[in-house]
């Protein structure tokens, strides 16, 4: 209990102080928010079209203007959070959890189990994971969760061939030997000692699967694989907008700029996480500061 407790406020500080820890944070924070609060209000009715009102020009009443049907932009912007981050969390999710069953799969078990793993990570990296999106829909038809569960597995698979090699140097560490043979058992030495220390390499990797759910579902809501019609997603705005991208192109920044800066945030994030979290980087961090003094 001691240890956590002088541990949690270091890494804790070390991201706060971090630029892209801070753009990180404020970036989820800004789409966690803007999530909630268009479950319960938004400036106009995100469907309610208005063929009077078509691509209005920003004002105090509409301030990111209309679209070609009438609609507010900035509450379909607001709605299209909740998309947008039921699918980078969902996907990070199975990412994480697949990715984890790979790593261990494919170092600590036997050489057969091992053998056989590496070549079904083969298998599945051979598919992209928009291709896989694509077949999942034509098979089960375009939704949300086809999306989640592509990226999430696509990525999974991914994370577990680069924590595999992770796994495999800290197993044969002195200390991992150390612990084994005090009596240790498997599952202990996994959650003591293994997982804590990749835990930083999934970290950048889950910030990835979010950043890379982000735009596979804006890329497959683009083309018609995604959010099904009637659902509120970024990706299908810009498929709405894009035939009007040279008469009003200022429509069509808003939810290309609002994906971008997701994008950017989860991936600044990572970056953040993994220095703030790294021992081999608190080392060098605490040599550095040492030899200075």
């Amino acid at each position: 209990m001691t240890d956590s407790r002088r541990i949690a406020p270091v890494w804790l500080s070390a991201l706060v102080r971090s630029p892209g820890g801070i753009i990180g944070i404020a970036t989820l924070t800004l789409l966690i928010a803007s999530a909630l609060v268009s479950l319960f209000w938004t400036p106009y009715d995100p469907s309610r079209a208005d063929a009077y009102l078509s691509f209005a020009a920003p004002s105090a009443e509409h301030l990111f203007g209309t679209d070609n049907s009438g609609r507010d932009i900035l509450s379909r912007l607001l709605t299209g959070a909740q998309t947008t981050l039921v699918v980078a969390l969902g996907s990070a999710a199975i990412a994480g959890l697949v990715g984890v069953a790979f790593a261990v799969l494919g170092s600590l078990t036997p050489r057969w189990v091992r053998e056989s793993t590496t070549v079904l990570i083969d298998v599945f990296i051979a598919f992209p994971t928009v291709l896989l999106a694509m077949m999942l829909a034509s098979v089960f038809g375009g939704s949300i969760l086809v999306v989640i569960v592509a990226v999430g597995t696509s990525f999974g698979i991914i994370m577990g061939r680069i924590a595999r090699s992770e796994l495999r140097r800290v197993a044969g560490s002195d200390y991992v030997l150390a612990a084994r043979a005090s009596g240790v058992g498997p599952w202990g030495v996994l959650l003591r000692h293994l997982l804590p220390n990749v835990a930083p390499v999934f970290i950048v990797q889950l910030s990835l699967a979010a950043a890379i759910a982000t735009l596979a579902e804006a890329a497959l809501s683009y083309l018609g694989y995604g959010a099904p019609p009637g659902t509120s997603s970024w990706g299908r705005m810009l498929s709405e907008l894009q035939p009007y991208i040279t008469v009003e192109p200022l429509a069509v920044l808003w939810p290309g700029a609002v994906i971008t800066l997701t994008v950017l945030g989860f991936n600044l994030l990572g970056d953040a996480l993994r220095d703030a979290t790294d021992p081999r980087l608190k080392r060098s961090r605490t040599k550095k500061s040492g030899a200075l003094s």
